[in-house]
């Protein structure tokens, strides 16, 4: 069975944290970003689920 490729980073180079410590560009807490290389692929959807959302609530996604 072939291996899954690591679901890519959300970064958009947008890179600047809010009141709360989320990114302004991929939405991702200050502990998501940190933690993002070591976590493994369904743990990376359950974060880019919270991202999604995070921009949802923002008002950056209809």
């Amino acid at each position: 069975m072939e291996k899954e490729r690591p679901l890519p980073s959300p970064c958009v180079s947008i890179c600047a944290l809010d009141e709360q410590d989320i990114c302004t560009g991929c939405q991702r807490s200050i502990d998501e970003i940190l933690r993002w290389s070591r976590l493994n692929n369904d743990e990376r959807r359950e974060v880019l689920a919270r991202c999604h959302e995070r921009a949802k609530a923002a008002g950056l996604l209809l």
